[in-house]
């Protein structure tokens, strides 16, 4: 098919598929069903704004790596991304978690199942 196109059409093709994934991060996935259809690091749960709030109240980036082993440094690489891109979302996000725990007993540190580590979220 390509090998048909005229050059101004694949210039056209580019430009289309370039507008069309310009939204997309790469590592990051939002999947509907999964922690409530928030942006996710892909191949685990862990939500981006739970990141980023850790990061926030002082979690280092080692720490993270320790607290969830199936994070890579790539992984928070492209969480950091993605959070710069997406300010406002991952702002209301963190928000609605804050207002959702500070009416509530629930614990505020984040158990890592896998790890058996503590995150502390400061809530």
């Amino acid at each position: 098919m390509l090998a048909s196109m005229t050059r101004a059409e694949k210039a056209q093709l580019l430009q289309w598929l370039i507008s069309d994934l310009g939204d997309e991060f790469p590592g990051i996935e939002t999947r509907p069903g999964v922690s409530g259809g928030e942006p996710c690091i892909v191949r685990t749960r862990i939500p981006v704004w739970l990141l980023e709030q850790a990061r926030r109240l002082g979690t280092s980036e080692a720490d993270l790596l320790k607290a969830y082993p199936t994070l890579r440094a790539q992984d928070l690489a492209n969480a950091w991304n993605y959070v710069q891109s997406h300010r406002e979302e991952i702002e209301q996000q963190i928000a609605a978690r804050v207002a959702i725990w500070q009416g509530s007993t629930l614990t505020r540190t984040f158990h890592c199942r896998w790890s058996r580590s503590y995150v502390a979220l400061g809530f």
